[in-house]
């Protein structure tokens, strides 16, 4: 039986450690589409927290509705379960629709529970006025609307909103039962640069 020098596995063994190293330091290098970056490139300063309050009105009728039905329930369910809305809601600064209009809540909610009304909200807050003109925040979550407060967050922004995230709350303001029309007020905590 030939004798395997006494070096031989210790060689192997540092072989393989050299290999795993080697790879580790330069796995990076395989992919040339991603790199590091510094923020300020992207003209990105501090980080801070906003708070922004405002009303969302959900129009089902009337001559111009803000909110209309482009999938209905596929059952008899009576949560509407499978019901799809499009909305273009006005975001004001006050609970009456007078009241000044900062921006839009543009996207949709869809009924996705069969044992409650729990909505899929996305949509996102497309500002109109002041500083944040042409800057969005988007919400997406699940909206339990017999709640008193719910709760969904904020998964990103446009503009002044880049890199946005956070936190609504809504609270229910006010709701027609006879109509289906809507506000809720919407508290929006945004870290944003």
């Amino acid at each position: 039986m030939a004798r395997v020098p006494i070096f031989a596995p210790k060689f192997i063994i540092l072989s393989l450690i050299f290999s795993f190293a080697t790879i580790l330091v330069n796995g990076d290098q395989d992919h040339e589409f991603v790199r590091s970056m510094d923020r300020k490139l992207l003209g990105l300063k501090k980080e801070k927290l906003s708070h922004f309050k405002l009303y969302w009105h959900d129009i089902l009728t009337g001559p111009n509705p803000s909110s209309i039905q482009v999938v209905p329930p596929l059952n008899t369910s009576i949560t509407a379960f499978g019901l799809v809305r499009m909305i273009d809601n006005p975001l004001t600064l006050g609970p009456e629709m007078s009241s000044r209009m900062v921006g839009k809540a543009q996207g949709f909610y869809a009924q996705a529970s069969q044992q409650d009304l729990g909505l899929l909200m996305a949509m996102n807050f497309a500002f109109i006025e002041g500083k944040y003109n042409g800057s969005t925040i988007t919400v997406l979550g699940r909206n339990e609307v017999f709640s008193t407060v719910r709760e969904m967050p904020v998964i990103g922004g446009s503009g002044l909103f880049r890199f946005a995230r956070g936190y609504v709350q809504a609270r229910t303001h006010m709701v027609d039962l006879k109509t289906g029309d809507a506000t809720v007020e919407y508290n929006v905590y945004v870290f944003h640069y």
